[in-house]
């Protein structure tokens, strides 16, 4: 832009002031507002505000830590999104996944959906846990911990801001081997079995498509998708893209790994979508949202819509946040969130006083 006369410095400030605030005012406003779930979303048990009066500062606990965690490694964003995704599929969302197991009898950690959950995310969700009780005591469960870690893992990395329900309680027992393998979809799942896996939990087709939306950060394992390369390579497969996939996967059972969006990795956007739409990503439970018809329209309206995804994705995420969740007196509030407070030796007794959190719910 050329300027036909000097303007003076005060003037250019003006200028350009009055040129930014629309963006500046934009940009404010979506980074303030937050989502909040309607009374008739909220399942019977759960509010929003559960722990105004128990543990008023558990939300600025969880952000602060997590705050920390991000700027040493965006990457573990994904690592416990991913882990609340695969808590509530199997048994609902109750921390089962958190519980370990021992070699005879294996816990749902151990299933093959789950071998690839980054480790790390465990422990950062054992770290919150722990600040969060040494502040408050034994009143925030170890599911209502992974649920907000999940939801600061998508508004720390871009994403947007929402309010969860909150008030689970913690599951008893983990999930069997067969059970994970029953209720969590491949990554090489077609859109025929990701439909009445997501239906089971009462999660539409547009659910389906927004929630999928989380590879947007992340990493896909070669033996995830190498499928798609040999001994045949998938035709919907952009063929640069899959050149590319082969130099870091060269064989079937390549131990590599890379990430989900070719386009902008570690930040929560709508790129996926566009990565969707060019035929650039790695799981055939990616492909299809596309290949298929009724899925394909969606995946085209968030590629080009970033808000419109944002909303559609906050909504699936709530709904999916309260899967047969536990609340009232049913379940536990975990001393430790690997184990139950049946198996815990630091309790005195197995046989647990009541906790005081118990009486003020009911």
């Amino acid at each position: 832009m050329a300027f036909s006369k000097v303007v003076s410095l005060p003037s250019l400030f003006l200028a350009i002031s009055c040129l930014l605030l629309p963006f500046l005012l934009a940009f404010s406003e979506a980074h303030s507002h937050s989502y909040v779930p309607s009374s008739e979303h909220i399942v019977k048990g759960l509010s929003l505000s559960f722990y105004e009066t128990k543990c008023p500062d558990l939300e600025s606990i969880v952000r602060k830590h997590l705050k920390k965690v991000f700027k040493e490694d965006i990457g573990q964003a994904a690592g416990l999104l991913r882990v609340h995704f695969h808590d509530c599929f199997v048994q609902g969302c109750e921390g089962s996944v958190l519980i370990a197991g021992t070699a005879s009898d294996p816990s749902e950690q151990e299933a093959l959906p789950n071998l690839s959950l980054r480790a790390e995310a465990f422990e950062i969700i054992n770290d919150l846990h722990e600040l969060v009780h040494s502040q408050c005591g034994r009143v925030v469960s170890c599911a209502d911990i992974t649920a907000l870690a999940a939801r600061e893992a998508v508004y720390l990395s871009g994403g947007p801001e929402y309010i969860i329900p909150l008030g689970r309680r913690d599951g008893l027992t983990f999930g069997t081997q067969a059970a994970v393998l029953a209720n969590i979809p491949a990554p090489t799942s077609n859109i025929s079995h990701l439909l009445a896996s997501f239906a089971a939990k009462k999660l539409d087709v547009t659910d389906l498509v927004a929630l999928s939306g989380a590879h947007t950060i992340g990493r896909g394992h070669c033996t995830s998708f190498t499928n798609r390369l040999y001994p045949t390579q998938d035709p919907t497969l952009d063929p640069i893209f899959a050149d590319d996939l082969k130099e870091i996967c060269p064989e079937k059972n390549s131990t590599h790994f890379t990430m989900l969006d070719i386009r902008t990795p570690n930040r929560f956007d709508n790129k996926y979508y566009v990565d969707l739409v060019n035929r650039e990503v790695l799981f055939t439970s990616d492909e299809d949202l596309y290949t298929y018809e009724k899925t394909r329209e969606i995946v085209e309206s968030f590629a080009e819509d970033q808000e419109l995804f944002f909303e559609k994705f906050v909504h699936a995420m709530i709904k999916m946040g309260q899967v047969s969740v536990l609340t009232g007196s049913v379940g536990e509030i975990r001393a430790n969130c690997s184990v139950s407070n049946s198996n815990n030796p630091s309790l005195v007794s197995v046989v647990v006083e009541e906790d005081y959190e118990t009486a003020a719910e009911l």
